[in-house]
């Protein structure tokens, strides 16, 4: 069985009630299923957690799945905080080693000294923001993508780790626009998604 760890970043505040993420987290986990070949953790942040217990959760894992909205152009500050302190906290416990430069040419290699090769991470994102925002050149995003803008240095982040990136799925106008109909229509396209990137189906 693959072993999936589904981290939600779901958190009331502000205009978000967090609730979309967490509902994200209730379709992985219909999905994510001993019958489908999954065995799953999960972590929701807005609980609680004991670093030491993420950790083992972390290095279990063979996939990593993370949820959370964009608030101001960046991760909301509980997931960044819980990264900031489960990844250092991390730190030749099975994370990785070191920042992978060598004192003989401590110039190169910075970013390769990851210790969860053969690891994979999928992320989603809610966003207020539209699709067309970051399709069209005369619009806020300038034709960049979630994952080539807002995103990169998350991406860094798990590259750090020799984690490697399964395609992303990103919910778009999810505040202003959000309706039943709606949320049925991420519904399948995401269920669509899993199955493609997990079940190749």
């Amino acid at each position: 069985m693959q072993k999936v760890l589904i981290i939600d970043g779901g958190k009331k505040f502000g205009h978000s009630g967090g609730r979309l993420n967490h509902t994200i987290k209730e379709w992985d986990l219909s999905f994510f299923t001993p019958e489908n070949g999954f065995d799953v953790k999960t972590t929701n942040i807005e609980d609680g957690y004991v670093i030491s217990d993420e950790i083992e959760k972390w290095v279990w894992a063979d996939i990593i799945v993370y949820h959370f909205a964009i608030w101001w152009m960046y991760l909301p500050f509980p997931v960044k905080e819980y990264l900031d302190r489960v990844l250092t906290a991390g730190h030749r416990k099975g994370m990785y080693y070191s920042d992978g430069r060598k004192s003989e040419n401590p110039t190169r290699n910075y970013g390769t000294g990851g210790s969860m090769e053969g690891r994979q991470y999928m992320v989603t994102t809610t966003w207020n923001a539209p699709e067309d925002a970051f399709r069209l050149p005369d619009e806020f995003f300038k034709e960049r993508s979630v994952d080539d803008g807002v995103l990169f240095p998350f991406h860094r982040m798990n590259a750090f780790l020799s984690l490697k990136p399964l395609e992303s799925f990103h919910f778009h106008d999810v505040e202003k626009n959000f309706t039943d109909e709606k949320l049925e229509k991420f519904h399948t396209e995401y269920l669509n998604h899993l199955n493609k990137t997990f079940l190749n189906k």
